[in-house]
């Protein structure tokens, strides 16, 4: 349940044009979410969620070289990766969304509402 879930995130601090969507989507998952936090790189996030110290994680135009390794462990450990569709394309937009199954499902209607 997203209300037991510790999520992960980054901050924009250069491409600002999501800024408000990534305002609304952090404001709503930071309600409906046991946490939020920001240790401030995608491949460690990434990484936590693989081994479980994350339940989730989700960030907007983010680059090839930060979500390879890092979106592979988390497959590799049973966890889903998808753009903020629920797609595949991930590697192309650089929006990424990932979880356990167990939050994954919620945190894309979270993130869903908001595109």
């Amino acid at each position: 349940e997203l209300s037991d879930a510790l999520v992960g995130t980054g901050f924009p601090y250069t491409d600002f044009k999501n800024l408000e969507k990534y305002i609304a989507i952090f404001r709503d998952m930071t309600q409906k979410a046991a946490g939020v936090r920001r240790p401030g790189a995608a491949a460690l996030d990434l990484a936590y969620v693989a081994c479980g110290r994350f339940d989730g994680f989700f960030e907007f135009g983010l680059k090839t070289c930060d979500l390879a390794a890092g979106s592979l462990l988390v497959q590799e450990a049973g966890g889903l990766v998808t753009d903020f569709n629920g797609e595949e394309g991930f590697f192309e937009s650089g929006d990424v969304l990932c979880g356990s199954p167990r939050v994954f499902g919620q945190m894309l209607q979270v993130i869903r509402q908001h595109l």
